[in-house]
């Protein structure tokens, strides 16, 4: 890995979500135009979400003009030096739509593809969840604290959350209710939000499938960061394929992995 200075990078990454941040907030809970980005079913896109890529694209030609950008809203700016920017400006925009406080700004920085720091940031609430190399923290309006996971060890008595259960395939429903008749609690509409509140020890397992990689490319250093564990549904740390699980505990994510496998 070429030299970097992480903290350095993040700091700017909380930039990129603050210049994202005052670019969607105007249009949160208005009577914002939406449009549909696929012929088939609903992907849906606004001004919000293409104004706070481009806010945080602006930023980083400027600044990092060799780093590459990956982002849900623009095609690719390939890297020069191996670096690049991963830019989900509005990860739930179903939820951004219906005005729940589910949506985050999603920011990674990756070396070779590679997650190497995270921002998970809610600007309506005002919290900001980052991570890198073993450091997580949760930064609020009032204060800011570490993120650690909870200590929930067993599907009993965990939480589970994931974004919407009919956006699984059919096998992939099956698999999920499995671990959901096993769960305490389950809860649904999270997005990314659902990360943030693992990482603080809010929820204890999250399960989704279908990801594509600025999805999830900020998620990864936020929860391992906060001692959490995150892996492919076949408990491999390989991500390829946009499934993943979250958990807050080995011991949880063995028994979610071994429910997924038995289904």
């Amino acid at each position: 890995m070429t030299e970097r200075n992480l903290q350095n990078d993040l700091a700017f990454a909380h930039r990129l979500a603050d210049a994202a941040g005052a670019a969607i907030l105007p249009h949160f809970r208005r009577q914002t135009s939406v449009e549909n980005k696929v012929g088939a079913g609903f992907d849906p896109v606004t001004i919000a979400d293409r104004s706070a890529e481009q806010a945080m694209r602006d930023l980083i030609n400027i600044e990092r003009p060799d780093d590459g950008v990956l982002g849900e809203e623009f095609p690719v700016l390939e890297s020069r030096n191996g670096w690049s920017w991963t830019l989900d400006p509005i990860d739930g925009t179903r939820g951004f739509i219906a005005g729940t406080p589910t949506w985050t700004v999603l920011i990674a920085l990756t070396y070779e593809n590679v997650p190497v720091l995270g921002v998970i940031d809610q600007p309506h609430t005002g919290e900001r969840f980052s991570g890198h190399q073993g450091w997580a923290e949760l930064a609020t309006r009032s204060e800011r604290r570490a993120l650690k996971v909870s200590d929930v060890a067993t599907l009993e008595t965990a939480i589970l959350v994931t974004t919407d259960p009919y956006l699984f395939q059919a096998v992939e429903a099956a698999r999920f209710a499995a671990v959901r008749k096993a769960a305490r609690l389950t809860r649904y509409g999270m997005d990314g939000y659902g990360y943030g509140l693992l990482a603080a020890g809010g929820v204890d397992l999250v399960i989704e499938s279908g990801l594509a990689p600025y999805d999830w490319h900020a998620l990864i250093p936020v929860i391992k960061g906060a001692g959490g564990i995150v892996t492919n549904w076949s408990g491999e740390s390989e991500y390829s394929d946009g499934a993943l699980v979250a958990a807050a505990t080995p011991q949880l994510h063995a028994q979610a992995i071994a429910k997924l496998k038995s289904a």
